[in-house]
Parts: structure tokens; sequence; C-alpha cells
């Protein structure tokens, strides 16, 4: 078997797209995208030189769109505080009591829930609304009134 340029294109390719699915980062793949296009250039009967130039580009090119994208678009609320995820975020409450520690038990959805202040709200009683869900209860936020 021979070991022609576009062999040893896809064999980057494949090593790639591996090392992606090990490490998680699509950048990996948008290098490999170039790789593949650097492959078929080979098969297309291109130089050295233009396969190259066919991979960084194209890899290149991958690579900063998907960099561009994701500063444009940036990631979703933490899984706790996504509203995708998590249909009680935004729900409203009404807390009767609070603890001495921060908790309280709170009606919601037919149920008895845990729940807790977020970080730098005073604890009243009255209205508060959902603002996460943790594994160990809600998070709230205090409802203020309209003035």
């Amino acid at each position: 078997m021979d070991f022609t340029a576009s062999t040893g294109w896809w064999v980057a390719t494949g090593v790639l797209v591996a090392l992606e699915l090990a490490s998680g980062t699509f950048y990996l793949l948008m290098l490999a995208v170039g790789t593949a296009a650097a492959a078929l250039a080979a098969h297309a009967g291109l130089g050295s030189t233009a396969q190259v130039v066919t991979a960084a580009v194209v890899g290149g090119g991958a690579t900063a769109l998907l960099h561009w994208r994701r500063r444009r678009h940036p990631q979703g609320a933490p899984a706790a505080q996504n509203r995708d995820l998590h249909l009680d975020i935004g729900a409203t409450v009404q807390v009767r009591h609070w603890n001495p520690d921060g908790t309280t038990r709170v009606d919601h959805r037919g149920t008895q829930w845990n729940a807790r202040l977020e970080h730098g709200q005073a604890g009243q009683p009255g209205p508060h609304r959902i603002s996460a869900v943790e594994a160990t209860g809600l998070v709230l936020v205090p409802l203020h009134p309209a003035a």
C-alpha cells in the first residue's frame, strides 16, 4: 500500500478527531476540518504547498469562526440557574418565616421544598422568586413591593 499525501492528511484528520473526543474541545475538530480539506486537495492533484495552504486556510478559518461565534454568543447560565433546564426558576413562593441558619421550607408545586436565601440577600417573610435550583432545594431572592 502506498502512503500518499492524501493518506497522510486523512491520518492527521483521524488523530485530530480522536484528540478532540478525548479533550472535548471543538477547536481540534475545526483543525480536523482543515486537514480533511487538505486531503481532498491532495485527491484533486494539488501540490504539497497548496495542500498545506488549504489546511491552514480552512482549519484556521473554521477555528477563527468558532472563536468569533463563541465570543458573540456567550454560554448560557449555569445549570442551576438555567430556565431551560429548571422550569421552576422565576416562579414565586411565599415564605412564612426564616430559620436562624438562613433556610426555610416553602410550598411549591404541591409539595414542601427546602430553600435558602441567595447570598447577600436579607431574610424577610413574604413573597420570593426562585433564582436557582440546587440539589438540596431552592435558592430564593425576595420580591420587593412595587413602589
